[in-house]
């Protein structure tokens, strides 16, 4: 009788390379509704990103929302896509191979950086398996969300653990759950404020929107809004000391709500139809829960919620971009991965 335990004849504890894992959300194949449907169904069936009882929400998702959300979906998709593809995985193509560059340069070839999507292609999977062939004992997996989530970091770990379970000999992992404190990217998102205010002068407001999730999930105990929070005193400080942006300048507000049940809040587009009256002309916006831009970013913070500012009297709105591949975030996140690497015999 097979066993289930897939082989792993190459594995060896001996092996001194290390594999560095990198994963995002993830994008459909293409800009179409076909895609969208393929990619919305393996989305919204994961029980971490909609806790509502199993078969109340899947005869839901079945029988309404993959009928009509993936057309409207792939209009919103193709309004942002590249000749290169989706934003998101050319973006984080580039961080991977930065990245690898950079480990390359100080621990030679010990090092071997991958790319992954928690949902779509690339797959963990494929991932994890492609280290599994090289013999790799040594996983560092570096989810590119700054700041934990259930949703987002909580099911990353559920698809590394749903593969390796199946594997004869089970490697060393490191899980790095999140780097919201972290120097270099503090210090990164501190750097493209400074270079957008130096270019478009001190805005009104600085609104930082992060990704919302239900009110729910932070009363049973998920971290992320305070982490949020957490990511945006740590940057008011170190913008306070390198600007005249005064502490009443800089606010935190959330964005991508679904559904009709309360989600944390401020909302980002109330505030954003707010502001004006209040005085509030001239707004900058960035995501600080976006390692790379996507279509949370690309369409709705670019264009959706710009037309509901300038719709409300506001007369200046600027996005400023993610951090994406900028070196200096790119060296934040290398300098995340490093201290994993002790196993690496130089």
């Amino acid at each position: 009788m097979k066993s289930r335990f897939s082989a792993s004849a190459k594995t060896s504890p001996e092996n001194n390379k290390v594999g560095v894992l990198l994963t995002n959300l993830g994008s459909p194949d293409a800009p179409t509704a076909k895609a969208l449907r393929v990619y919305l169904r393996e989305f919204l069936s994961d029980p971490r990103v909609v806790e509502i009882p199993r078969l109340i929400w899947l005869c839901i998702l079945h029988g309404i929302i993959l009928r009509i959300r993936p057309a409207k979906s792939a209009k919103l998709y193709e309004s942002i896509w590249q000749d290169e593809g989706a934003p998101l995985i050319t973006i984080s193509q580039k961080q991977q191979k930065k990245i690898q560059q950079i480990l390359t340069n100080e621990y030679g070839d010990n090092v071997v950086v991958e790319l992954a999507m928690r949902y779509g292609n690339p797959s963990i999977s494929s991932a994890l398996r492609s280290f599994q062939q090289q013999g790799i004992s040594h996983l560092v997996i570096l989810p590119l969300y700054p700041q934990y989530a259930s949703p987002t970091t909580g099911s990353t770990f559920d698809a590394l653990s749903q593969e390796i379970k199946q594997w004869r000999w089970v490697p060393t992992l490191h899980f790095l759950s999140g780097y919201h404190t972290h120097k270099g990217y503090i210090s990164a998102l501190a750097n493209s404020v400074i270079e957008h205010i130096n270019e478009h002068g001190v805005p009104d407001k600085l609104v930082l929107s992060y990704h919302g999730m239900p009110e729910a999930f932070r009363e049973w105990g998920d971290p992320y809004y305070d982490m949020c929070i957490e990511t945006t005193s740590l940057l008011l400080a170190e913008l306070m000391q390198k600007t005249t942006l005064l502490e009443n300048n800089i606010m935190s507000t959330f964005q991508s709500r679904f559904g009709k049940a309360p989600w944390l809040q401020p909302y980002t587009d109330e505030t954003l139809s707010e502001l004006p009256a209040q005085g509030n002309k001239h707004i900058a916006i960035l995501s600080p829960a976006f390692s790379a831009d996507c279509l949370e970013t690309l369409e709705e913070l670019v264009h959706e919620n710009r037309e509901i500012f300038i719709e409300a009297g506001g007369e200046q709105y600027h996005y400023i971009t993610a951090l994406n591949d900028r070196d200096d975030h790119v060296n934040a996140l290398a300098d995340v991965i490093k201290p994993s690497l002790y196993s690496i015999k130089k």
